[in-house]
């Protein structure tokens, strides 16, 4: 997901989809521990997103603790 989209979201979805991104991520973990899967970017991909998620939480935090 790109940055630009992420930050089109609303508050309450943004959390949403950082849950529902953390969820995926610990399943293709767990999937890739047990037998390797046919892309294992995906995890890559994933591990990233939540991140940029993460951040963009975290941004709008500080800017409503500044104003």
């Amino acid at each position: 997901m790109k940055a630009s989209i992420i930050r089109e979201l609303e508050l309450q979805d943004l959390i949403d989809a950082i849950r529902e991104n953390e969820q995926e991520l610990t399943k293709k973990k767990v999937s890739h521990k047990i037998a390797e899967i046919p892309n294992p970017i995906e995890i890559r991909k994933i591990r990233r997103t939540v991140a940029r998620m993460k951040t963009e939480l975290r941004r709008r935090e500080l800017e409503k603790a500044n104003n």
